[in-house]
């Protein structure tokens, strides 16, 4: 899985970089471990956020963080910084053997010939590669939506109001996809 820094969407529909965060990270990194995620990408060009996301990993892994709290520190390990999609693509290239990496893009509005949970856990267990990207500020970019192999329906609650956090979001879809009982 991957969390999308670059490209995504400001309020106003511009493609910008948006800031890593503490809460993002091991929040996530927690619930990819606990539904056996194998990596959790973390993706941004910019360098001053990927110094800033090294130092809060090295603090879990490496630092007082770790030792205080070992089940973090497992977590938190899953994690790899990437400058690009295409860079944690060709990650996962190299750690499958498998030339074909199928993207599924996640987002809060519903997009045309978007697949539900269903099928989509159904295509994760046939063992092929599958990078499922969350995108932080107000989404991930057209540009990366239109590249997509697989759009996955919105979560719906029971009102029209719709804009979880990417760190519940994500738990609710890894629940959805992977979560052994129904």
């Amino acid at each position: 899985m991957a969390l999308i820094h670059y490209p995504v969407l400001n309020k106003y529909g511009e493609t910008i970089a948006s800031a890593v965060t503490n809460l993002d990270l091991h929040d996530i990194a927690r619930a990819a471990r606990t539904y056996g995620v194998k990596t959790f990408y973390v993706v941004t060009p910019l360098q001053d956020q990927q110094i800033l996301a090294q130092k809060i990993i090295g603090h879990w892994i490496e630092g007082f963080g770790g030792k205080y709290n070992p089940h973090r520190k497992e977590a938190v390990e899953l994690i790899r910084i990437m400058d690009s999609i295409e860079s944690a693509m060709e990650n996962i290239r190299q750690r499958s053997g498998k030339k074909e990496v199928r993207t599924v893009v996640t987002s809060a509005k519903q997009i045309e010939g978007s697949i539900g949970y269903g099928q989509l856990r159904y295509l994760i267990s046939t063992g092929s590669p599958y990078l499922l990207m969350f995108g932080t500020a107000w989404g991930l970019s057209g540009e990366v939506i239109s590249r997509a192999d697989y759009f996955l329906k919105p979560i719906s609650g029971t009102k029209e109001y719709n804009h979880l956090s990417v760190r519940s979001a994500s738990a609710v879809i890894l629940d959805r996809l992977l979560a052994r009982n129904e």
